[in-house]
């Protein structure tokens, strides 16, 4: 199933850390917890720690014939089929966006920054970190229902996010969040263009990402590069990204710009990211490389370039051990999947900007979920007073898959998909034009292009006139 290969253990890395005065930095500490408020388990820096499992392991696809699905769907637009719940992981497409915030800690970083070259550096290594979930997440995530939302406020990590479904066809999710000591805004829609290519599914993603250092008073802006699914048919499932993404500060002028390789014939190439950070006059300022899998360094142009010669005249290389700065893949490889025999290249005088965290030891049995997306779904007493009732933790499907429920997940797929089209088609026959709650149609400032931006007043929670999709 490409799903147990994944024998890393160990929880957040820089991720679990807050910057300021809202945390406690030393790592002993983390061990040490205690109980309040009706049982709830904090730390005693008095955060609360969220939970570390699902409710109930993955499920077998050993049983499933894939293409008997796949076979009527060769070069069709994946978003306007219904797909069996079996393809799927126990989280919507809202929160594996918010995942994108599993490594705020670079952001954190940039806006620290003096220098507007290592601002861009942690905002490259934040734009790749992005990504990093996603390996080995084979299962898709639940398409979100039209007006659904997904909320998530980290106050030991210092944001809040909020995110909605402002379209259905096509599917365009918008989200917005912010720095809770209002250090940042990041924002953007994306809407991917899946496509069955017989052995392959491909994610081409559209739309603008957006992040806002305030401090600084500088925009950057990006999009994602194309990620695709290996296997679907027959071997073992998995995934590489490939694509230019370019990440342009429209304040200085500067651009990054971050070349995901294709893995190549022989796999060389598999998870490779190069690249460069130029000024404003086209001068390369630093060459970026390393693997989305694993870890980012940065160093200086000319000695890059030397290296390099010296690869080509079979030089040698140092390469990383893994008890220094990167973590090796454990992979057992398989039939069908690029043997990768080495890890990232060090060359000397390199920083590292940003590294892989370490997955809790039973992801391999929660859907290759890293510590972060563990926590996404959880609903803790009292929170469904407080969400508004088009929150993805009270959609019954992803609860019911989740909880290890799959007929009963099944079945309440199906009747919410009908309740959509039913409230569709009357819509139409009203001719009533559906309204977005959160979020409004608008140009992107700093690109010019059109983008769904922010109506504020989520946070004020009044969920009255939310609709009933559920």
């Amino acid at each position: 199933t490409g799903f147990d290969s994944d024998n890393s253990s160990g929880d957040f890395s820089e991720a679990n850390h807050k910057v300021g005065e809202m945390i406690d930095l030393d790592p002993h500490q983390s061990n040490r917890t205690g109980k309040q408020n009706g049982g709830t388990e904090i730390q005693e820096n008095g955060i609360k720690r969220h939970r570390t499992s699902l409710p109930a392991p993955m499920f077998s696809r050993s049983d499933f014939s894939v293409w008997s699905i796949l076979k009527k769907c060769i070069g069709l637009e994946l978003s306007k089929i219904t797909m069996p719940i079996v393809f799927n992981e126990p989280l919507s497409f809202l929160q594996r966006i918010t995942e994108y915030m599993e490594h705020i800690y670079l952001i954190n970083k940039a806006s620290s920054q003096a220098d507007p070259l290592e601002r861009m550096q942690a905002v490259a290594a934040f734009a790749v970190s992005a990504v990093a979930s996603q390996w080995e997440r084979t299962g898709k995530p639940f398409n979100p229902l039209l007006g659904e939302t997904y909320e998530l406020t980290r106050e030991d990590l210092g944001f809040r996010f909020i995110s909605e479904q402002v379209s259905h066809h096509p599917p365009i999710s918008a989200f917005y969040s912010e720095g809770l000591n209002k250090d940042f805004i990041f924002h953007g829609s994306i809407y991917p263009k899946l496509k069955f290519w017989g052995k392959s599914i491909e994610a081409e993603p559209r739309g603008t990402i957006t992040l806002e250092l305030l401090k600084h008073n500088e925009a950057y802006t990006w999009t994602n590069p194309t990620c695709c699914v290996h296997n679907v048919i027959i071997g073992k499932l998995w995934l590489e990204q490939y694509g230019t993404v370019e990440i342009v500060n429209h304040s200085t002028g500067d651009k990054c710009v971050l070349n995901f390789k294709p893995c190549g014939l022989f796999g060389k190439e598999l998870h490779r990211v190069e690249g460069y950070i130029q000024d404003k006059n086209r001068k390369k300022l630093c060459v970026i490389y390393g693997k989305w899998t694993e870890c980012l360094w940065c160093t200086d142009p000319t000695t890059y370039e030397t290296y390099k010669k010296n690869e080509k005249r079979g030089g040698e290389q140092k390469k990383l051990k893994p008890s220094e700065d990167v973590i090796k893949s454990e992979n057992d490889e398989a039939d069908d999947m690029p043997e990768v025999q080495d890890t990232v290249q060090f060359i000397p005088g390199s920083k590292l900007l940003w590294r892989i965290n370490c997955r809790p030891p039973n992801s391999s049995q929660m859907y290759n979920f890293t510590s972060f997306a563990v926590s996404l779904n959880e609903l803790e007493t009292g929170m469904e007073a407080i969400l508004a009732p088009t929150d993805c933790r009270l959609r019954p499907d992803i609860r019911n898959m989740e909880n290890g429920n799959m007929d009963v997940a099944s079945k309440e797929k199906e009747r919410l998909e009908e309740k959509q089209r039913a409230a569709r088609k009357e819509r139409a026959k009203d001719e009533v034009e559906w309204h977005t709650r959160w979020f409004h149609q608008g140009t992107n400032p700093y690109t010019g292009t059109s983008d769904w931006l922010y109506s504020g007043g989520y946070f004020d929670r009044n969920f009255s006139d939310c609709p009933d999709i559920y």
